[in-house]
C-alpha cells in the first residue's frame, strides 16, 4: 500500500516547488515472536523468544516482552545493557528519535540489537500497515511519536492474543512520561515507568542500581540549602554570547586543585582566550570538557592561577563552612601583573559526560544506601550514587554515570554501571587507563576481519604492475628489542657517479587498507597505535601489523620508497617516490647496528650500508641544529620485567645510541620530502604537521629558573633557544643541562596534524622546518595512511576518491587524530605510572637524589634521574604541624623554616608507595635532606608504614 504526502516549498530564487513524499505500508513485516504462525518467517535476524520466563517482575507475573519509549531508551542504556533484561521490543519510531539525539547511545543500541542472546527486536512499525499513524492536525511531532508508540504497543498486544487462546503473553510499555503512561493504561496497555519494573524485578535487586536517577528534584539532598545559582537556559546563553555579555568555551578543570579552572574561549578572538575559575560557586556545576557560558568578572575580582595544590578528600560531604575557608587559601597576595581574565560560569551549552572509572567511598552511616564514588581523573567531581551492593564494590574499580546535578547539592548524582575487578591488578587497571583515556580497545569486528587477505598470501603478478622491484637492494630495519610491527627499513648504496643512494622504504598499508571499508574507518577511528608497557593496542589487525605489512627479513614485502641521490655532504640531488617490491636482509635492534657501524672486523654489505647512513645521519643532524632545530629531553624510563610474574622488577631510564638518531634523521628527511611533494601536488589538500611556536608567557618558568643558576636563556627564535640551551653548561653541575631541556619541553606547545587548505601557518618549530608530515609510520598511525594515498595519488601509483579531496572531511579527521594522539600519550604515562608503583611496591622504601623541576606554595615538584621519576613532596600534611612556608613568585623559590629552595636544587627525597587511599596509590616522596627539623624524614626507614588499613591490607595480597 501506498501513502504519499504532498507538500510546497518556496525555493531560494521565489518559486514554489512541490513535493510529493511516498511512504510504502506491508503487510510482510513480522512481530519478531518466534513461533508465531500468523507472521511465519517474515522477521529476520535476532527474534523474541517464544516463552519470556528470565525476570520475574511482581508487577506482570505473566511471560512478557517490554517495548520501551525513547526517553528510556536514552536514559536507561545502562539498565537496557544488563544480562537481566531481554526480550524487547524496539520500533523503529523510537530508534529514529534517538539516532537524532545522541550518536553513542544509537551506537549502543545498535550493538545490543545484534547480541543474539539479548533477543531485541527491531520492528518497524512506520511501515507496518495497522501500526503506521498519520500526524493529525495541530499534533506536535513529539505527540504523534508517542501516539505511534502506543498504537504499536496495543497493536501488540492484540496479535499475541491470536498466537494461542491458551498463550498469557503480553507487551508490557515500558515510559518515564506521566501523562504517556495514563493515556496507555486508558487505552487499555499494561504500562510501568522503568524504576516500577525494576524494582518489581526481586530476583534482580542490583538492576536498581543501574537506574539513572532523572528527576533532579526527586534526588535533592534533605538539607535544602542553595548552593549554586542557576543556570540559565539556553535561548538567554545564545542572546548573551551574541551582544558579549557571556562568552563560549570548554570547561578544563584542575588535577591539582578542584576549586579552580580554566575556560578555554572558542572563536579568534586573542583577548581573554584563557579564562579563570575559582571556588565552587563561580564553578557552578560544570564538569570537565563541558561546553559552558561564563562571564568575566569585573577587573577589582580578577585572580592569579594558584599554586596551591588542593584535593578533594573531605569525608564530609556537605560541608560548605570548609569549602569556604579553603577557597581564602587561593586567594594571596599577587602582582598585579600575574592576574588573568576570571569569570564564573552561567549556563551550560553541552553537557560532555561519559561513564567515569572509579572507587566507592562507602559512608561511615551503617545501612545508608547513598555513597560517594570517586572518579579516577582528579579533574571530574566525587559523584553521589545509590547502591545495594556497597560492601561487594568497596576495594572494587567500578564504573559510574552523572544522572544530574541539583542547585542545592555539593556533588552530582548519578548511578552504578559496571564493576570491572579488583582495585591493583593489573588487567583491571589495564582496562580503568584504557576507558579513562576514551582508547578504543574492543576486538576489531567480524566486518574488519572479513576484509583482510586470505592466507598464505603471496605478491602477485598484478601486484608488481606501477611497482619498482627493489629486491636486489640491501635493504634492512633498525628497531627497539621485540618489535613486530617494523614500518621501516633503509639502504645506502654507492653509484657509479661517485654519489650515494639512500632509501627509505616504509610498509605500504594503504594497498590492504582501502578507503571507505570497514577496516578503514576502523583504523580511522582509532587513528593510532597504542603502547602500554606490557601491552600494544593495535591501530590495525594483527595479520597485518605483525605480518603482511610487517617489513621482517628474509620475506618479499610491499613498500613505499623514497629515494634521492646524495653527495657525500648529505645535500639532495634528486628524489623520487615509487611503490616497490622489497626484501629485507637484516631486522635488527639498535644495540645490534651500533654493534656493526662500531666493529672492526665486519664489513659486509649490511655494516658498510649502516656506516654509509651513519655518516650521512651525524652530517644531516649538524645542519638542522644548525637551522635552529631544538634538542630537547624528556626522561623516558624501560622496565624490566618478570618472566613468569611479568611484574616490573627494574626501572632504568632509556638509553640512547647513536644508531636511534640515524634512523631518526631519515625519517625526518623522508617526511619532509613527502610534505613538499603532496603540498606541491595537493596545496588544499594535504594533510601535514605543524608545531606552533610557544606564546612568550611559556618560557617564563625556564627564563626565571636559568637565572637563578646565572644563566641566559633566550626564546626569540627557536635558533636563540637552541644556541643558549647549547651555551648553558655547568662545570660543577653537569646535569643542569638536561634539566632545563626537560624544562624546555614542558615549555613546548603540543604538535597537531592539519589540512594545508584550512591554514596558513606550516612551520614545525621544534623541527626548525618550514613544513612536515607524517608518512613512515603507517602501521600505527592513520595519518600516514591518508599521506601515502595523497602521495601515490601524486606519483600516478594510485587513483584518488571525492573524500581524499574534500578539506572540511579532511579537517574532521586530522581533529580526531590530534585528539587520539594525545589520548595515547596520556594512556602511555599513566601505564608508566602504574608499573613503577607495581615496582616500588616490590622495592619497599628507597632514598634517592633528586632535583626540583618546579616549586609550589606548598610542595616541591622533583625529578629522581635515575628512575626518570618526577613527583611532589608536600610540606602540609593533615594531622600535622604546618612549617613556616614563604612562597616568592618572581624567583621562584619556597622558604622552608629557614631553608631556601630554588629550581634545580639537589636535595635527596625518601620515595615509597602510600596505599592509604586504595583509588589513588601512589608513590609518596619526603624531604630526607637537607635537613630541617620537624620537616625532614630520617634514611631509616623502619619505623615507617605508608600503606593501607589492615582489612584492606590482606585484600591487595591476594
Amino acid at each position: 500500500m501506498l501513502k504519499s504526502r504532498t507538500f510546497l516549498k518556496k525555493t531560494r530564487a521565489g518559486g514554489v516547488m512541490k513535493i510529493v513524499r511516498e511512504h510504502y505500508l506491508r503487510d510482510d513485516i513480522g512481530c519478531g515472536a518466534s513461533g508465531c504462525a500468523a507472521c511465519g518467517s517474515a522477521h529476520e535476524g535476532p527474534v523474541l523468544e517464544p516463552q519470556p520466563l528470565d525476570r520475574v517482575s511482581s508487577l506482570c507475573p505473566q511471560p512478557h516482552y517490554l517495548l520501551p519509549d525513547t526517553n528510556v531508551l536514552l536514559h536507561q542504556i545502562d539498565v537496557l545493557e544488563d544480562p537481566a533484561i531481554r526480550n524487547v521490543i524496539v520500533l523503529q519510531t523510537v530508534l529514529q528519535e534517538v539516532r537524532n539525539r545522541s550518536a553513542p547511545v544509537y551506537k549502543r543500541i545498535r550493538d545490543v540489537t545484534n547480541n543474539q542472546e539479548k533477543h531485541f527486536y527491531t520492528f518497524t512499525n512506520e511501515h507496518h500497515r495497522e501500526t503506521y499513524v498519520e500526524q493529525l492536525q495541530g499534533e506536535t511531532s513529539n505527540d504523534r511519536n508517542d501516539r505511534a508508540i502506543r498504537v504499536a504497543a496495543k497493536w501488540y498486544n492484540e496479535h499475541l492474543k491470536k498466537m494461542s487462546a491458551e498463550n498469557q503473553l503480553r507487551v508490557i510499555f515500558i515510559t518515564n512520561d506521566r501523562k504517556n503512561k495514563e493515556k496507555a493504561i486508558e487505552e487499555g496497555i499494561p504500562a510501568f515507568t522503568c524504576e516500577e519494573y525494576v524494582k518489581s524485578l526481586t530476583a534482580n535487586p542490583e538492576l536498581i542500581d543501574r537506574l539513572a536517577c532523572l528527576s533532579e528534584e526527586g534526588n535533592e539532598i534533605d538539607s535544602g540549602k542553595i548552593i549554586f545559582s542557576e543556570h540559565l537556559p539556553l535561548s538567554k546563553l545564545q542572546q548573551g554570547i551574541k551582544s558579549g555579555a557571556y562568552l563560549q568555551g570548554t570547561f578544563r578543570a584542575s588535577r591539582e586543585n578542584y576549586l579552580e579552572a580554566t575556560v578555554w574561549v572558542h572563536g579568534d578572538t586573542e583577548d581573554n582566550k584563557e579564562i579563570i575559575l575559582q571556588g565552587l560557586k563561580n564553578l557552578n556545576r560544570a564538569i570537565h570538557e563541558d561546553i559552558v557560558a561564563v562571564e568575566l568578572l569585573p577587573k577589582n575580582q580578577w585572580v592569579a592561577p594558584s599554586s596551591v595544590v588542593l584535593l578533594d578528600e573531605g569525608q564530609n560531604e556537605d560541608d560548605m563552612e570548609k569549602e569556604e575557608e579553603r577557597e581564602c587559601i587561593l586567594k594571596t597576595a599577587v602582582s598585579e601583573k600575574m592576574l588573568k581574565p576570571t569569570g564564573r560560569v552561567v549556563g551550560i551549552i553541552r553537557r560532555n559526560w561519559r561513564p567515569y572509572c572509579g572507587m566507592l567511598s562507602k559512608s561511615d552511616i551503617k545501612e545508608s544506601r547513598r555513597h560517594l564514588f570517586t572518579p579516577a581523573d582528579k579533574r571530574i567531581p566525587r559523584i553521589r550514587i545509590e547502591t545495594r551492593q556497597a560492601s561487594t564494590l568497596e576495594g572494587q574499580r567500578i564504573i559510574v554515570a552523572i544522572d544530574g546535578w541539583p542547585r542545592n547539592s555539593r556533588y552530582p548524582n548519578g548511578h552504578f554501571v559496571k564493576n570491572l575487578g579488583e582495585v591493583g591488578d593489573k588487567e583491571t587497571e589495564t582496562e580503568v587507563l584504557l576507558l579513562e583515556h576514551d582508547v578504543p580497545h574492543q576486538p576489531f569486528s567480524q566486518a574488519v576481519l572479513s576484509l583482510l587477505p586470505k592466507m598464505p598470501w603471496s605478491i602477485t603478478e598484478k601486484d608488481m604492475k606501477n611497482r619498482e622491484d627493489l629486491r636486489h637492494l640491501c635493504v634492512c630495519s633498525v628497531d627497539p628489542p621485540g618489535c613486530t610491527d617494523i614500518d621501516d627499513a633503509l639502504h645506502c648504496r654507492e653509484l657509479e657517479n661517485g654519489n650515494l643512494e639512500v632509501g627509505v622504504h616504509i610498509a605500504d598499508v594503504s594497498y590492504f587498507i582501502r578507503p571507505g571499508n570497514a577496516l578503514d574507518q576502523e583504523s580511522a577511528r582509532r587513528g593510532t597505535t597504542v603502547y602500554l608497557c606490557e601491552k600494544r593496542i593495535d591501530m590495525v589487525p594483527e595479520l597485518l601489523s605483525s605480518n603482511l605489512c610487517s617489513l621482517r627479513s628474509n620475506v618479499d614485502r610491499l613498500a613505499f620508497s623514497c629515494i634521492w641521490e646524495m653527495n657525500h655532504n648529505a645535500e639532495i640531488l634528486k628524489t623520487r617516490f615509487t611503490k616497490s617490491v622489497i626484501n629485507s636482509k637484516a631486522s635488527l635492534t639498535y644495540a645490534e647496528a651500533q654493534m656493526r657501524i662500531d666493529s672492526a672486523t665486519m664489513n659486509d654489505s649490511i655494516t658498510t650500508s649502516l656506516r654509509g647512513l651513519n655518516k650521512l645521519a651525524k652530517i644531516l643532524k649538524k645542519g638542522r641544529i644548525e637551522n635552529g632545530a631544538l634538542t630537547l629531553s624528556s626522561p623516558e624510563v624501560r622496565f624490566h620485567m618478570d618472566s613468569e610474574t611479568h611484574d616490573p622488577i627494574d626501572l632504568q631510564t632509556k638509553e640512547l645510541r647513536e644508531t636511534n638518531s640515524m634512523v631518526e634523521e631519515f625519517m625526518l628527511l623522508a617526511n619532509i620530502s613527502v610534505a613538499k611533494k603532496i603540498h606541491e601536488e595537493f596545496p588544499e589538500h594535504a594533510l601535514l604537521r605543524k608545531h606552533p611556536a610557544p606564546p612568550p608567557s611559556n618560557y617564563e618558568i625556564l627564563v626565571k629558573a636559568a637565572k637563578s643558576k646565572n644563566l641566559e636563556i633566550k626564546t626569540d627564535t627557536a635558533k636563540a633557544l637552541a644556541d643558549s640551551l647549547d651555551r648553558a653548561d655547568s662545570l660543577t653541575f653537569p646535569y643542569l643541562n638536561t634539566l632545563l631541556r626537560i624544562l624546555a619541553t614542558r615549555c613546548m606547545m603540543q604538535a597537531v596534524y592539519f589540512c594545508s587548505g584550512m591554514d596558513t601557518d606550516f612551520h614545525h618549530y621544534g623541527l626548525a622546518s618550514p613544513i612536515y608530515t607524517h608518512f613512515t609510520s603507517p602501521i600505527r598511525r592513520y595519518a600516514d595512511i591518508i599521506v601515502h594515498r595523497l602521495l601515490a595519488v601524486a606519483v600516478g601509483a594510485d587513483c584518488t576518491y571525492p573524500e581524499l579531496t574534500d578539506k572540511h572531511k579532511l579537517a574532521e579527521v586530522c581533529k580526531n587524530l590530534n585528539f587520539r594522539h594525545k589520548m595515547a600519550q596520556y594512556a602511555q604515562r599513566a601505564s608508566v605510572a602504574f608499573h613503577t608503583q607495581l615496582f616500588f611496591k616490590s622495592k619497599g622504601i628507597v632514598s634517592e637524589e633528586a632535583y626540583i623541576l618546579f616549586v609550589r606554595k606548598n610542595a616541591l615538584v622533583v625529578l629522581i634521574p635515575k628512575y626518570g621519576l618526577e613527583g611532589t613532596v608536600f610540606f602540609e600534611e593533615k594531622d600535622k604541624p604546618k612549617p613556616r612556608l614563604t612562597y616568592d613568585d618572581e624567583i621562584p623559590s619556597l622558604k622552608i623554616e629557614d631553608t631556601v629552595f630554588h629550581i634545580f636544587d639537589k636535595v635527596k627525597v625518601k620515595i615509597m608507595l602510600d596505599s592509604s587511599n586504595l583509588q589513588h596509590q601512589k608513590i609518596r616522596m619526603s624531604l630526607v635532606e637537607p635537613q630541617i627539623p620537624g620537616i625532614s624524614v630520617p634514611t631509616d626507614t623502619s619505623n615507617m608504614d605508608i600503606s593501607e588499613p589492615e582489612t584492606k591490607k590482606k585484600k591487595l595480597q591476594k
